[in-house]
């Protein structure tokens, strides 16, 4: 049923979305700690990365170093295309 629902945010023109996201240790504020977020977001407006940065800046005490991502459209029209015929080898 999950892999219905992400064919489904693909043929919406949703793509896979992935964060690296450098912020500081609480304790130690001079060294930095890696996470890595993937979520399906659209783009170019990010409505997924742009909440999950705004709940990191509210409930998570490390604060933001920095925040890059790449963003990758799984599923696109010109990809999709309509077989008629089949080669069948011996």
């Amino acid at each position: 049923m999950h892999e219905n629902r992400e064919i489904q945010l693909m043929l919406e023109g949703y793509g896979l979305t992935t964060a690296k996201v450098l912020y500081h240790l609480p304790d130690h504020p001079h060294l930095l700690q890696t996470f890595v977020w993937q979520q399906y977001d659209i783009a170019p407006k990010f409505p997924a990365l742009h909440r999950f940065i705004a709940f990191w800046q509210e409930a998570i005490e490390g604060p933001l170093h920095s925040v890059t991502y790449t963003h990758r459209r799984l599923v696109a029209p010109s990809e999709w295309r309509n077989v008629t015929g089949e080669l069948v080898l011996h």
